[in-house]
């Protein structure tokens, strides 16, 4: 493993394998670390099966090729990085573990964890790659995935999705984003009527108007309750919270064409293969129209 030492112990890092996805995710990482005033790190796992790091005392030629050609990567990377933003320290490992690994270690210390959406390895139609899914899974740190279009326009806002005022780190991560942007902050909370139930009673099944209005400023108060107590904390940022009565996973992706950035608490359930995503967070990280951070609960 090849690694620079850092004075920055809050870093940016990103994940990179030279593909198009990866240099956009690059091109973010770079940005987040120059907003912040920290250092990035780049983090190239070794992806090339049985063909080890020639350091490691190897001497199979096509290892040492694809070593070679890793570290022309790696270099190529950096340059890009001190020509987007001059003043950001910027760092590279190469190492023998897999890319997924790589990143949740290093991550656990890091600021910002940074991936594209699919990297070399990724089936041309997949929405997103195995190794951005296992980080976003089992991450400890926030995670931002870099999904969007490459040139759509700025929006000068950042959206965050909210289930309850309980979604608090995810609320102060979003309420910084918005300041070291120095754009708006849209706090959305998305909630649907009962379903009705099938069967022999699906018929006396019926919500009267004042039924739903007092679900629908129920719901109205959810994003407002949640915005109430950082108010005093950040009183520069412009914050309007908002709710929709639709699916939330619908509602975000749809909002996120307005934003720049959306921030989801990441509530992860454990399960018999693992910890799993909820729906929502699937949605957004399929589908959303910008960047998507996840914020781990617990």
């Amino acid at each position: 493993m090849t690694r620079a030492s850092t004075p920055f112990s809050h870093r940016v890092i990103v994940g990179f394998d030279g593909s198009d996805p990866a240099v956009r995710a690059l091109d973010h990482a770079t940005d987040e670390a120059a907003r912040r005033g920290t250092a990035l790190e780049i983090i190239c796992g070794w992806p090339w099966g049985k063909h080890p790091l020639p350091d490691y005392g190897v001497t199979d030629d096509t290892g040492k090729l694809l070593y070679s050609s890793a570290r022309r990567m790696m270099d190529t990377a950096i340059e890009r990085v001190r020509a987007r933003a001059a003043q950001v320290a910027v760092s590279e490992t190469l190492t023998t573990e897999t890319a997924a690994r790589a990143l949740l270690r290093c991550g656990r210390d890091a600021a910002l964890t940074v991936v594209g959406t699919r990297g070399h390895g990724g089936f041309a139609g997949l929405l997103l790659g195995s190794v951005s899914l296992r980080v976003a899974a089992h991450c400890t740190t926030p995670l931002m995935v870099v999904r969007g279009d490459q040139d759509a326009d700025e929006h000068h806002r950042v959206l965050i999705g909210v289930a309850s005022d309980a979604d608090t780190d995810a609320l102060h991560f979003a309420f910084r984003e918005a300041r070291r942007r120095g754009c708006a902050l849209r706090v959305l909370h998305a909630w649907q009527s009962p379903a009705a139930p099938h069967g022999s009673h699906a018929a006396s099944y019926h919500l009267s108007r004042d039924e739903l209005e007092q679900l629908r400023k129920g719901a109205e108060t959810v994003s407002q309750h949640a915005v109430a107590p950082l108010r005093e904390a950040y009183p520069d940022i412009d914050v309007h919270p908002d709710t929709v009565c639709l699916g939330a996973g619908k509602a975000l992706v749809e909002a996120s064409r307005n934003a720049d950035v959306a921030v989801l608490a990441a509530h992860r359930r454990p399960r018999h293969i693992g910890l799993q995503l909820g729906p929502v967070t699937h949605a957004m990280l399929h589908h959303a129209h910008c960047p998507v951070v996840l914020v781990p609960v617990g």
